[in-house]
């Protein structure tokens, strides 16, 4: 039998009675765009957040345009961040019309790497003709496969350099950091309630969340939410999404139509009850592979001290990557490459993006990167089926890691 990557079929099963009923409910209410059902899923997914406000758009890539352009930045500003990330960060900053500034990543997390950030600020703040200052520029870390970047270090630079912070969680529900001062715009009480950890979304002046349905928390189509607790960055998100609207049909500011529908927000409020539960349950899938692959030869994942990672994915490196993914997909399992080409060096971006030129640890990861199933559903059963041909394959393998 064939084992996916991943399987929203199997979430959308396990919670088929409840699904089905809150889409009735939707059919039948006769309101499909931006009614009840939405309000309620943003107040909820603000709640769960502990951030003041939750705005409910259309995708993951609108709401890192949305979020970019409510932080009012002037025209090509300089937005630092990685090209190990899907592509739709780096589409949503030139969208917004800025201009994407790339920063390599740490090996161990696939994150943002805040030496390499301080260095690129510094570089573009002696070098460039408009100087990065008084929120001229911004950050977007990417919580990447689920681990939360290093946003201590990364808000520190962010001070320093006067750059608002935009948090990329498209990979990230739930996850969350030990909850050590400063943060730049939290609610109060921002804390996972099973441990002193703030989720991230929360730390930085605003935040992107997919909801395409692989992710954690997935819809059963395309979705997104900007979080923020910033009143004004909110307001004018509200107003961006929906044509520049205050009131209906008159358009206050030019603005686009990003918005969240009914029916997924109703299939979103079913599955955020169960969110933290099933990141647990990916949580022991992870504890399983690195029990069963610590003999391996593979470079597993680790987690940083005081994270809650949620294992979006669990990404392991192996030099021989192509090879062993060939292997598991001959025995009927699907390991898949995030990301197998950088932004930069895609056809579209080449040559032509700031600090592409000094990305090592990204180029490196690329070809490396793999992979596992996983998700809730998952069987231990599978787990150790995965496993023992990962094993079988290194152990055969005349270089391992």
């Amino acid at each position: 039998m064939n084992l996916p990557q991943t399987d929203p079929r199997a979430n959308y099963l396990a919670h088929k009675d409840e699904i089905d009923a809150a889409l009735a409910d939707v059919l039948l209410a006769g309101r499909y765009i931006l009614g009840a059902q939405v309000a309620a899923f943003e107040a909820e997914f603000a709640a769960y957040l502990a951030a003041g406000h939750a705005l409910g758009v259309g995708s993951g890539t609108d709401a890192l345009h949305l979020a970019i352009r409510a932080c009012a930045l002037p025209p090509r500003a300089p937005v630092f961040t990685v090209s190990h990330t899907a592509v739709a960060t780096v589409a949503a900053v030139e969208l917004a019309g800025a201009t994407p500034v790339l920063v390599d990543i740490e090996p161990a997390s696939f994150t943002m790497d805040p030496n390499r950030l301080e260095d690129a600020v510094k570089k573009l703040a002696t070098g460039a003709p408009t100087p990065v200052a008084n929120f001229r520029g911004a950050i977007i870390p990417v919580h990447l496969y689920g681990h939360p970047a290093d946003m201590a270090a990364i808000l520190e630079v962010a001070r320093r350099h006067d750059l608002a912070v935009i948090e990329d969680c498209a990979q990230a529900h739930g996850a969350g950091i030990a909850n050590r001062k400063p943060v730049l715009s939290v609610a109060e009480g921002s804390q996972i309630a099973n441990g002193n950890h703030q989720r991230v979304g929360t730390f930085g002046n605003i935040a992107a969340f997919s909801f395409y349905p692989t992710k954690n928390l997935g819809a059963l189509g395309d979705g997104g939410a900007v979080a923020t607790s910033d009143a004004e960055l909110a307001g004018r998100v509200r107003l961006l999404r929906e044509y520049g609207w205050r009131e209906r049909y008159v358009s206050d500011v030019p603005g686009l139509n990003s918005r969240l529908d009914e029916l997924q927000a109703a299939i979103l409020r079913v599955k955020l009850r169960y969110l933290d539960t099933e990141n647990t349950r990916r949580r022991q899938i992870a504890a399983q592979y690195d029990r069963l692959l610590a003999d391996a030869g593979l470079r597993l994942p680790t987690v940083r001290p005081g994270v809650t990672h949620v294992y979006h994915q669990y990404a392991v490196r192996s030099t021989q990557r192509d090879a062993l993914q060939a292997h598991l997909r001959e025995r009927g399992i699907v390991a898949l490459v995030h990301y197998p080409v950088p932004v930069h060096l895609q056809p579209a971006y080449r040559g032509r993006l700031p600090g592409a030129e000094a990305l090592p640890e990204t180029e490196a990861a690329a070809r490396a990167v793999l992979s596992l199933p996983i998700y809730p559903e998952l069987r231990d059963e599978d787990v150790l089926r995965v496993a023992q041909e990962v094993t079988t394959y290194t152990q055969r393998s005349p270089s391992r890691a």
